[in-house]
């Protein structure tokens, strides 16, 4: 639909006024670039000798409340009982509007007090809230701040706005779908066009922020919150990202953006790559919204309310279960991987 625009300000014209985001501050340890991707960085090698890895997954959790806080010791004790190797923080971490400094004192209501319990580093996706303008993430400066703060607490990882880690047998990728929604994402295609087709680990697991299919209030990428014309609403940019970029390549795309959990039937692949992709939505960090008034996809399980996915990656299988706020389990569902 909206692959590309012939200039980025032609999109953001009547939104942003083609006001290009300032360059991000240096920190201590030097400057920071938060539009272009770090190095791999890579966990410290289990005990199993990285034959599986172990990670909680959950999004939309940065309200500081007391559900985010009965989410964050429920997956303490999940973690505790099972291990984790690290916690995917699938954007918007702090809402409404990001953060303005690494002292901000949402690092302390909206990180560091509800994952006290949690010990493993947190792997974070910058959601639209973390990029400011109220959810209308056009705050672009603003991400800066998240990728310094990997400098100020080493449990909190972001060495950019998009980046790659390795854990076990596995390979992650960071991708940024806000700078999709405003068609800035071409460092992220380019990048992701390489990190993905040279990835030797037997797993691909790539982690955003917006859905490319939901049950949720906002929908499908491609018609968001029910506009189909608007391309900074309605996620034209982050479905043709998904589709040539992920879909095929990846064994399995976990995203928040929606209130909610829902492991879709649906995956995604590409013409000749023998792949498919799995398609898992775990938003259910601080503050549950419902399904919409329709549910256009079929999915293995929806469901309402709090919780989190944990993920097992073990051999030629990958078994997700989801939690509730009290560590109960809701569901469970294994899958082998697909193609080459």
């Amino acid at each position: 639909m909206f692959r590309r625009s012939p200039s980025p300000c032609l999109v953001l014209v009547a939104f942003l006024a083609c006001t290009r985001a300032p360059a991000p501050a240096p920190s201590a340890a030097g400057a920071l670039d938060a539009s272009v991707p770090g190095a791999a960085s890579v966990l410290a090698v289990r005990a199993d000798g990285g034959a599986e890895v172990r990670f909680a997954a959950v999004g939309d959790t940065g309200k500081g409340n007391p559900q985010q806080r009965r989410v964050g010791e429920a997956m303490a004790r999940v973690c505790a009982e099972q291990g984790c190797d690290f916690v995917a923080l699938l954007g918007d971490n702090f809402y409404p509007s990001g953060v303005t400094s690494t002292e901000d004192p949402q690092w302390q209501t909206a990180f560091v007090q509800p994952y006290q319990h949690v010990d493993a580093p947190f792997y974070a996706v910058l959601g639209n809230h973390d990029y400011g303008g109220n959810g209308s993430g056009n705050e672009l400066e603003k991400a800066r701040w998240q990728v310094a703060y990997s400098q100020v607490n080493p449990k909190w990882r972001m060495p950019a706005n998009h980046y790659r880690f390795s854990a076990g047998p596995a390979d992650f990728f960071v991708a940024d779908t806000n700078r999709s929604m405003y068609a800035l994402d071409e460092q992220v295609r380019a990048d992701f066009a390489r990190w993905l087709p040279e990835s030797k680990a037997p797993w691909k697991v790539v982690l955003g922020h917006h859905p490319l299919r939901s049950n949720g209030r906002h929908g499908n990428a491609g018609s968001y919150d029910g506009v189909s014309l608007v391309p900074i609403a309605n996620g034209g940019q982050v479905k043709s990202f998904l589709e040539e970029r992920v879909c095929g390549q990846a064994d399995l795309y976990l995203c928040g953006h929606e209130h909610l959990m829902e492991w879709l039937a649906s995956t995604c692949g590409r013409e000749g790559s023998g792949k498919r992709t799995e398609l898992i939505i775990s938003g259910g960090g601080a503050s549950p919204t419902q399904l919409g008034a329709e549910l256009p996809n079929l999915d293995h399980f929806r469901a309402e309310g709090l919780g989190f996915l944990y993920v097992v990656i073990a051999g030629d299988t990958l078994t997700g279960t989801f939690y509730d706020d009290d560590a109960g389990v809701r569901f469970t569902r294994a899958f082998t991987r697909t193609g080459p």
